[in-house]
C-alpha cells in the first residue's frame, strides 16, 4: 500500500488549486489515505449513471466502448456527502474551464441552455431514464461483475484534473486510517454530464425527502360533526 497523497505538489490540495477534497467533516483540506494496490491503477470510464435511495446514492461508472456496456466501478455515497461533492466538482469544472476552456467534445458546440456540456451530452442527459421501469431496462443491457455488485463505500472524495481527464479518489474515512476505496478516471468532456446527473439526482432526492416530511392532510370531518 502507498500513502495518499505523496509529498508532491500535484497531490497536495493545499499547494495545487486543481485538487479538492470533499467529505462530511473536512472540505478542501489535506487528507492522507492509504491506496491499496488493488485500486492504485484505477479504472477508466466513459459515462455514469446516478441512482438514489432513501439512505444512499449509487454512482455506476460505465465503460461504453465495449459490447455489452460494462459497469467499471460502483461507488456508494451517503446523502450528506453528495451536495459537497457537487459543489467541489462544480468548482473544479470552473477551474478547468478558466485554465483550459470548456471541456467540450472535439467538433461539438456547447448547447446554449447548458454551456458547460456538449450538445451530445445534453441530449443524452435528457434521454437518461428516470423511472424504475426504464432503469430496469437500462441495467438489463449492462454487464456488472459480481465483485462490483456491492460497490465501494466512500464518505469523502478527492478530485483532481489535467488538461485531458479528471481523477476521482473515493475515500473511506474510518478509524484508524483513511483508505481509497475506488479510483476513477474520466475524460474531461464527460465530466459536465456527471455534474448534471449528480445535481438532478440530488434535487430529486430533496423533493422526495420534502414530500415525506410534509404533514398528512387533515382528515375530513364526518357530516354529523359539521352540523
Amino acid at each position: 500500500m502507498n500513502d495518499l497523497p505523496p509529498e508532491s505538489n500535484d497531490d497536495n490540495p493545499e499547494q495545487n488549486p486543481n485538487r479538492e477534497v470533499v467529505s462530511q467533516e473536512v472540505q478542501n483540506t489535506h487528507i492522507g489515505a492509504l491506496v491499496p494496490e488493488s485500486v492504485a491503477a484505477g479504472v477508466f470510464t466513459t459515462g455514469a449513471v446516478v441512482l438514489n435511495g432513501p439512505h444512499e446514492f449509487i454512482i455506476d461508472f460505465l465503460l461504453r466502448m465495449s459490447k455489452p456496456q460494462q459497469v467499471a466501478a460502483r461507488v456508494v455515497l451517503p446523502p450528506a456527502v453528495v451536495p459537497r461533492f457537487i459543489a467541489a466538482l462544480r468548482e473544479n469544472v470552473k477551474n478547468y474551464t478558466d485554465r483550459f476552456g470548456s471541456p467540450a467534445m472535439p467538433g461539438t458546440p456547447a448547447h446554449p441552455l447548458c454551456p458547460q456540456a456538449t450538445a451530445e451530452a445534453y441530449q443524452q442527459q435528457q434521454q437518461q431514464p428516470q423511472s424504475q421501469g426504464s432503469a430496469q431496462e437500462l441495467y438489463e443491457q449492462l454487464k456488472i461483475k459480481d465483485t462490483e455488485l456491492g460497490g465501494a463505500y466512500a464518505n469523502a472524495v478527492m478530485i483532481g484534473h489535467t488538461a485531458t481527464e479528471f481523477l476521482f479518489d473515493f475515500i473511506t474515512t474510518f478509524f484508524p486510517r483513511s483508505v481509497v476505496s475506488a479510483r476513477v478516471y474520466m475524460s474531461a468532456p464527460n465530466v459536465p454530464r456527471l455534474l448534471d446527473s449528480l445535481t438532478h439526482s440530488f434535487e430529486q432526492f430533496q423533493r422526495k425527502l420534502a414530500a415525506g416530511q410534509q404533514p398528512p392532510p387533515p382528515q375530513q370531518k364526518p357530516l354529523d360533526d359539521l352540523l
